[in-house]
C-alpha cells in the first residue's frame, strides 16, 4: 500500500514475485524479486524505503522457512 501512495503508477511492476519450487522430493526452495533491484528505475525516495523494507522481510522470511 505504501508503494502505491509513494507512486501511483507502481501498481504496474507490482507484485513483488515469490516462486516456490519443490526441487526434489521433500525439498523446497523459495526466491523472492528483489524489489530494490526491480525498482531502481523509479526515483522516488519514499518507494525506495519501502522496497528495503520489503527485500529485507522477504530475506527474514525465507531465511526462517
Amino acid at each position: 500500500m505504501r508503494a502505491l501512495l509513494a507512486t501511483d503508477k507502481i501498481g504496474t511492476a507490482l507484485p513483488c514475485s515469490v516462486i516456490v519450487q519443490e526441487k526434489t522430493l521433500g525439498k523446497v526452495e523459495v526466491s523472492a524479486l528483489n524489489s530494490v533491484a526491480s525498482m531502481q528505475a523509479i526515483l522516488n525516495g519514499d518507494l525506495h524505503k519501502t522496497a528495503i523494507e520489503v527485500r529485507d522481510k522477504l530475506k527474514k522470511i525465507i531465511k526462517e522457512l
